[in-house]
């Protein structure tokens, strides 16, 4: 009988281990748009600057091969997990949705958990905790710089301001305009633009401080304690980048630091990075080793678990339902994935500017930033209006492209160029809202109005309901949605005249 009872296990660990095999080939099938077209488009996209995501998923292998005895030990021993079955079927909604919309955020997270809530429903708990990391180390391949732009642009405050203040005990004679770092004489002027902000290296350094503290540290404590410094080393590493731009261009060559100098200065910041990275890691073993409690082991669970008395066939068929419907619902989710229908670009608004009476008017072209740093399908028309009087106002449409990154909020691209914002409020003009605020800069004081709406005639001045309602259409109706920025900067000041101003533009609009 206790012969007959190895012979079952064993033959369960092999069937599981088949089960396995084929659901990550399912996830293969299934994810085989994020694998090898939306994830690689994304890591290379200028706006992202994730050059390092593509050693991830190979650092995650490379764990799983160091801590490969301990994964077997840990299927020996595990038994399926209803657990993990249920924790697995909102991973698989997350990723079918995400898959629907072109949502490649959702996707990646889905594929992530799936890679331990899976194995959670098959051996159980510890094999869960054995994959934990190096499944989680994937969230690395999440694309956030566009996502979290709110933080990017104080990042690049916050780089500028720091670099102009210590500048300024140099003896530099510099000015600062939001972003922008500048000679008085006017020899040279450096922008912290978005890929300067900081906030890809701090991606960048997180993922390889987290490798550094899984085998460099004992204990998930001092590994979390050295992965939390990785920020504000990145941080301070960005600002020592900045500074040393600066000091170049104001005793050396203005030219040779906005040129050669910029283009190698990070190689150089990110080697301090590191240094800073080892140096926090051995303090954090100096501190631990002189603290004695820290060193208390833990006692094995293996032989109580070796002492449990053996199963017999049928308590092990009962006990293996969850691992049958964990792989039944994978493999089915992915199939049912991998038909969903191709995302649906919906047709641009034809929103165009034209001539208002009595103003005379003239076409702008769009800035240098804008055609460099927003997608290439996005659509930017300008017109500058004049009246008699001297008053003016100009307004801008963006029409979206496909990704989301097309459409900015002005309250992050306004305070970078140096202007102070106040009196925000919404109001309503003609049944349409606006986000109304004063923008002032050391030459002039505007106001300044936005608001959007997409193809479907949704219209909203609120940038999270605009991007609750995007995230919507991706997932459920499986449709990309065209979104259109309208902004108007006018001379007039107060809600009378921006109101009066808005009202002559809103026949130029299709809504």
């Amino acid at each position: 009988m206790e012969n007959g009872s190895r012979d079952w296990r064993r033959y369960w660990i092999a069937a599981r281990t088949a089960m396995m095999a084929l659901a990550l080939a399912a996830m293969v099938y299934g994810f085989r748009l994020l694998i090898f077209q939306h994830a690689p488009s994304v890591f290379s996209t200028p706006e992202e600057d994730m050059s390092y995501a593509w050693y991830v998923p190979l650092f995650s292998l490379y764990v799983v091969w160091v801590e490969r005895a301990k994964i077997l030990a840990a299927a020996r021993r595990g038994e399926p997990s209803y657990a993990g079955l249920f924790c697995m079927i909102p991973c698989l909604a997350v990723g079918f949705l995400g898959a629907r919309g072109l949502q490649v955020r959702f996707e990646i997270l889905s594929f992530a958990l799936l890679l331990v809530t899976l194995p959670w429903a098959l051996w159980g708990r510890e094999m869960a905790s054995r994959l934990l990391f190096p499944a989680l180390f994937l969230f690395f391949c999440i694309p956030l710089a566009t996502f979290l732009d709110v933080i990017t642009v104080h990042l690049r405050l916050l780089a500028s301001g720091t670099a102009y203040e210590i500048l300024r005990g140099f003896g530099a004679d510099v000015i600062r305009r939001g972003t922008m770092i500048a000679a008085l004489d006017g020899s040279f002027e450096i922008d912290v633009a978005e890929p300067c902000s900081g906030l890809r290296s701090i991606f960048a350094l997180m993922a390889l401080t987290a490798g550094y503290a899984y085998f460099n540290q004992p204990t998930w404590l001092r590994r979390g304690v050295l992965f939390a410094s990785s920020v504000p080393i990145a941080m301070l590493g960005n600002v020592a980048r900045i500074l040393s731009i600066c000091l170049v261009a104001n005793y050396a060559s203005a030219d040779f630091a906005t040129g050669f100098y910029h283009d190698y200065s990070g190689y150089v910041v990110f080697i301090v990075a590191i240094l800073l990275m080892l140096a926090t890691g051995d303090a954090i073993n100096r501190i631990a080793a002189r603290i004695s409690h820290c060193k208390a082991g833990r006692k094995p669970v293996a032989a109580a678990e070796s002492a449990a008395a053996p199963e017999t066939r049928r308590g092990a068929a009962i006990r293996a339902t969850p691992a049958f419907a964990a792989f039944a619902l994978l493999v089915f989710t992915m199939i049912r994935q991998a038909e969903t229908p191709p995302v649906v670009v919906a047709e641009a608004p034809d929103a165009r500017l034209g001539e208002i009476a009595p103003y005379e008017s003239e076409e702008l072209a769009p800035s240098l930033a804008e055609t460099t740093i927003l997608p290439k399908d996005t659509t930017i028309r300008k017109r500058l209006y004049k009246a008699s009087d001297g008053e003016w106002f100009q307004a801008t449409i963006v029409i979206g492209g496909k990704g989301k990154s097309s459409i900015h909020r002005p309250e992050l691209c306004l305070p970078a160029q140096g202007n102070l914002m106040t009196d925000p409020h919404t109001l309503e003009i003609d049944g349409l809202q606006w986000r109304v605020l004063t923008v002032s800069s050391p030459s002039s004081r505007v106001s300044f109005a936005y608001t959007f709406f997409n193809q479907e005639g949704y219209k909203t001045a609120s940038h999270v309901k605009r991007i609750f309602r995007d995230t919507w259409d991706r997932t459920v109706h499986n449709r990309i949605d065209r979104w259109v920025m309208v902004t108007v900067c006018a001379s007039s000041e107060g809600d009378e005249a921006i109101s009066a101003i808005i009202r002559k533009l809103l026949p130029q609009l299709p809504l």
